[in-house]
């Protein structure tokens, strides 16, 4: 786990899809810095990092989003920090993909920040203070191909984290996105390929390697912090350089 100086004492905050993967690392890392942490899932996880409390939600339903901002809020009278980092999608062709399909992803990856905004929004606005922090993806800023339903969600993430910074900053409360590039996670065999496939594409990138929980985390610690009080509607790409022009490959050198 990386270090910061960064301290979040005293704050409350919430990151869905906290249980596993680059969440869980987030999560982990705000309660480093001495934030009181809740993550949610549908199931609860066999183990949680020490100074996480876990609570039963399908952030999908907006009730349920509902009650578990509200539980929060209930249980430490406050609520400082949201980081919407649950998401995801299998590959399905265009073509092919169902209406339930495309509604499940569009639910998870934008319908369910919404909700989750708008509730945290409740609690934040009296106090005139709060960090919402939407996880989007290079999925939303360039083509997707057999996952366009996740790109057309994180884009319009990306569209939406601009808005409500425009409509709740008089209110004290921030809204930004961080665009996450190629991570490395527990399922990166199943974006990615074999250990050889994801040497190549790390090789691919110019800082040489994909990313990692602990550099999403970064860069979440920093707009929860007051360092970046005047940073709001931002879109913080977090991605090694980004990837390298496949026209560059087809092209002979001289």
């Amino acid at each position: 786990m990386g270090q910061s100086n960064i301290d979040l004492t005293g704050q409350v905050a919430i990151v869905t899809g906290g249980t596993r993967g680059l969440g869980r690392v987030v999560a982990g890392r705000l309660a480093a810095c001495g934030a009181q942490v809740t993550v949610c899932g549908r199931n609860a996880p066999d183990d949680l990092p020490a100074g996480l409390a876990f609570h039963a939600a399908d952030v999908r339903d907006p009730d349920s989003a509902r009650a578990l901002v509200d539980a929060v809020f209930a249980r430490h009278g406050r609520i400082d920090i949201l980081v919407n980092n649950a998401g995801g999608s299998p590959q399905a062709p265009a073509a092919t993909a169902s209406p339930r399909y495309f509604d499940a992803i569009l639910r998870l990856n934008l319908h369910a920040p919404m909700y989750l905004a708008q509730a945290a929004f409740a609690h934040m606005q009296p106090a005139r203070r709060g960090s919402i922090i939407n996880i989007a993806s290079v999925s939303g800023i360039r083509p997707s191909p057999m996952t366009a339903a996740y790109g057309a969600a994180k884009a319009g993430l990306l569209n939406l984290t601009q808005s409500l910074a425009q409509e709740w900053g008089p209110d004290g409360v921030r809204v930004n996105a961080i665009i996450a590039g190629l991570m490395q996670t527990e399922m990166s065999g199943a974006t990615y390929g074999d250990a050889a496939a994801q040497a190549a594409v790390a090789q691919s990138m110019p800082l040489q390697r994909m990313g990692t929980g602990d550099d999403i985390a970064g860069a979440v610690l920093w707009l929860c912090s007051d360092l970046s009080a005047w940073v709001s509607g931002a879109r913080i790409n977090v991605d090694g350089g980004g990837e390298r022009p496949y026209f560059l490959d087809l092209v002979k050198g001289d």
